[in-house]
């Protein structure tokens, strides 16, 4: 089947032709009639599948018709991060090249006073974050009762960040008689229960089971040690040895995570930005661009980036910690594999509370994860042996003959003069603090004297 079968209109289907996609996805092709013939719609679907176009393609032949008034949207989407909520505005922006609507983008980390002008104006579609939706709402800058379309996307994620009870308000705040369309991966109970409250007699478009992985993405587990340490050694390795390795994403359950992370492949160097939820708006945005450019090819995230991303061609997904909820797992990878390309999904496992969470995945998955190789450490030449990966010149040897990139904390000849000493009055000598990875500590001399001990 192809679009012009969907009842599209002509402005659409140009729009469409000039992207270059001649077919629709499942999804598409079964939810897009319904939304036309104005029926509530629950999507199903996995990441990747183009849930997206299935809302935005349908909106933009319906808006057509009318026009919006001042801080009354005539449509409104729901998105649970910024950065997913910027991809949508993209998408109408590139479909809905031939059509003169406004379009408003109402998130966290950019000015009031500038999203507040253009409400003013009156908008088209407007697409918001609920926490700052809400924001606009209480300061009375904004009406949500001439929303003829609610369209709620990636519910599950919308769950986990917490966001259900604005979700709950603002449905009680657009009018009753609007069409709402549904769209997530998973269904956990507490959104099913959402579905049957705010959705009327809903059509269900259910192309995969839920929580399934994509079959063209390779999924393997990675033993390591529990040390952090050891895990960054093993992510390192297996980074180095990789085939086929374009670019990839590694994702960390916690922000701080993150940041040590980035700073640990930067001193390996590696070709790496960092994104998570304590970054601001202006800097997630810049270290998306830059991964998506192919001008970094590592990026390390938190969750923020595992949900509906658009980045078409990653080649590699690491899961540098389990992730806490099983869930979260065909999200992450899901980023890889996309519109029928092949990727690589590879988490690695440390200890007992980690091995546990794979045995939920493999649970939730239906699927038994495979076990590889860990390749054995590198030598001094292996960080240039992947020039897309490591462009800069391979570490020097230290004195100890390591190439690892892996700095030995410096120890003057009077501080090991003074420790000797110390060692023949009976004393201890004194404790170097850890380092990470071989920052060394600097301590100052009057730190090193040895300790007098009593009798």
């Amino acid at each position: 089947m192809s679009f012009s079968h969907l009842g599209l209109s002509e402005r659409v289907l140009a729009a469409v032709a000039a992207t270059g996609y001649k077919a629709p996805t499942p999804i598409q092709e079964q939810a897009i009639p319904h939304v036309l013939a104005r029926r509530d719609v629950l999507g199903i679907a996995q990441t990747g599948t183009g849930k997206t176009a299935a809302f935005v393609l349908p909106m933009l032949t319906m808006l057509e018709q009318g026009r919006a008034r001042a801080r009354m949207p005539r449509t409104l989407i729901l998105e649970p991060t910024r950065e997913l909520a910027a991809q949508v505005e993209e998408s109408f922006a590139k479909y809905g090249a031939n059509h003169k609507l406004t379009v408003a983008l109402i998130i966290g980390g950019v000015s009031f006073g500038d999203q507040d002008i253009k409400l003013t104006r009156g908008v088209d579609v407007l697409i918001a974050t609920p926490g700052r939706l809400l924001d606009h709402f209480e300061r009375g800058r904004l009406l949500l009762t001439g929303v003829e379309l609610l369209v709620i996307d990636e519910a599950d994620r919308m769950l986990d960040m917490g966001f259900i009870p604005d979700i709950e308000r603002i449905c009680k705040l657009v009018p009753f008689t609007r069409q709402t369309l549904f769209f997530t991966a998973t269904m956990p109970a507490e959104i099913r229960r959402i579905t049957d409250q705010f959705l009327h007699n809903p059509v269900r478009c259910e192309v995969s089971r839920p929580a399934t992985t994509v079959a063209t993405t390779t999924q393997l587990l990675a033993k390591s040690g529990r040390d952090d340490f050891d895990k960054r050694d093993t992510l390192r390795r297996l980074i180095r040895s990789a085939e086929g390795l374009k670019n990839a994403i590694i994702f960390c359950n916690r922000k701080r995570d993150v940041a040590t992370l980035y700073r640990s492949l930067l001193r390996h160097h590696f070709s790496v930005q960092a994104l998570h939820g304590d970054m601001d708006q202006p800097a997630r945005m810049a270290a998306l661009e830059q991964f998506r450019k192919g001008e970094v090819t590592l990026l390390v995230a938190s969750d923020v980036a595992a949900r509906g991303l658009d980045i078409p061609d990653v080649s590699h997904i690491y899961n540098f910690d389990v992730p806490m909820h099983p869930d979260d797992y065909v999200h992450r990878i899901g980023r890889t594999g996309r519109a029928g390309r092949s990727g690589t999904a590879i988490t690695i496992v440390a200890g007992t509370n980690d091995a546990k969470a794979v045995a939920a995945i493999e649970s939730l998955i239906g699927q038994t994860i495979a076990w590889m190789n860990v390749p054995a450490a590198a030598g001094p030449a292996a960080t240039t042996q992947h020039r897309n990966i490591a462009p800069h010149k391979a570490p020097r040897p230290n004195s100890h003959g390591r190439g690892d990139g892996r700095r030995q904390p410096h120890r003057p000849a009077a501080s090991m003069a003074r420790t000797e000493t110390a060692r023949k009055r009976g004393g201890h000598e004194p404790a170097a603090a850890r380092t990470d990875e071989g920052d060394a500590s600097h301590l100052p001399a009057f730190l090193l004297r040895p300790v007098p001990q009593k009798a």
